[in-house]
């Protein structure tokens, strides 16, 4: 059976944000240097049929699993971070963006025998004109990290993890969360009561006994080999996650059609896309995932239960999908967009 959106408590679902504030996530998983190079066209090159760009603006943000931690951060979370970087520009801009941020950079290890994951986006445009985006370009190590810095991770995690209260698994498929990490991660915070919540690009049937996965529906369709096309399929595939990876919930994010929580031994709830106050176009849904994941990951930590953290998550990418590139929301900004 599909229900509606539960009613919910505009109140209750404040002072859970409110309840952000001090929480302690690790986010474990690939960190990316998001490049933009933004420039003014200038002319076609005698060299080429292509633009030429004077170069306006050169930066670089934390983007992959750094823009999860990046959510919970907005959010008022205390966040410590684990994963690779190399030993090169980007990886020190990373940092450095990291730092700036004042999130805990303790467990990223630096592996010189690769690069730091980098996705390069050049746009064009001027004060006159939007801004376009031309081209991307990745350099991207998806090999698995090497057993020394894994174990440099994985010790890093051990010495942390009683005093942290939620891991997000963050695998974009650069090479961090191996069977190795998922081995000595899951087991131990489950003993010890933490929240999990996964958020992986494939292979969810790797991740046994989490809390919670927030994969979307081409991610979640990927693992189970099959299309979802109408209401019945959804609840097969939400079904079938739920038991092929023994989580207590699985958020199925929609795009357009919103988003669906399947939780153990209850009824699947289902959530329309999260209605403004005030008219706005959907700008850009890059990284809407990870401020889901950190968003759900929060609000259970906050003593939520699985259908209010599904609606504070979706409120929250409802905001970050009109503005453009990677974006997060403050406490104050998803407070003020809660509906009874």
């Amino acid at each position: 059976m599909m229900l509606d959106t539960p009613p919910l408590s505009s109140p209750r679902l404040r002072s859970l944000i409110e309840a952000f504030r001090g929480k302690r996530v690790m986010v474990i998983g690939d960190m990316v240097a998001d490049e933009y190079l933004i420039g003014r066209p200038s002319r076609i090159s005698r060299e080429a049929p292509v633009l030429i760009l004077d170069l306006d603006e050169e930066r670089t943000v934390p983007g992959g699993a750094c823009n999860v931690a990046v959510n919970a951060n907005s959010l008022a979370a205390e966040v410590f971070l684990a994963g690779v970087t190399g030993n090169d520009l980007p990886g020190q801009r990373l940092r450095q963006a990291i730092a700036e941020r004042g999130m805990h950079q303790e467990g990223l290890v630096i592996d010189p025998s690769r690069p730091t994951s980098t996705k390069t986006r050049i746009l064009a445009g001027s004060p006159q004109i939007v801004q376009q985006h031309i081209v991307r370009v990745d350099r991207v190590d998806n090999s698995e990290v090497d057993g020394p810095y894994k174990e440099q991770i994985i010790t890093y995690l051990n010495k942390m993890l009683p005093g942290i209260d939620a891991i997000v698994l963050s695998d974009y498929e650069n090479g961090v969360i191996s069977p190795d990490i998922i081995a000595a991660c899951i087991p131990a915070a489950r003993a010890l009561n933490k929240v999990v919540v996964v958020d992986s690009h494939n292979e969810l049937f790797r991740f046994k006994g989490v809390t919670a996965l927030t994969p979307n529906q081409p991610e979640a369709e990927l693992t189970l080999g099959m299309t979802i096309t109408n209401a019945e399929e959804l609840e097969e595939a939400g079904r079938r996650l739920l038991e092929g990876t023994d989580a207590q919930g699985v958020l199925i994010t929609r795009g357009s059609e919103g988003m669906s929580l399947f939780e153990r031994g209850k009824q699947s709830v289902h959530l329309p896309l999260h209605p403004l106050p005030y008219a706005s176009e959907i700008v850009d849904t890059n990284g809407a995932g990870d401020t889901v994941a950190a968003t759900f990951t929060l609000a259970l930590t906050a003593g939520a239960s699985m259908s209010e953290a599904a609606y504070l998550a979706n409120a929250a990418a409802a905001l970050v999908v009109r503005r453009l590139g990677c974006a997060s929301n403050t406490p104050e900004e998803l407070k003020n967009i809660i509906h009874e």
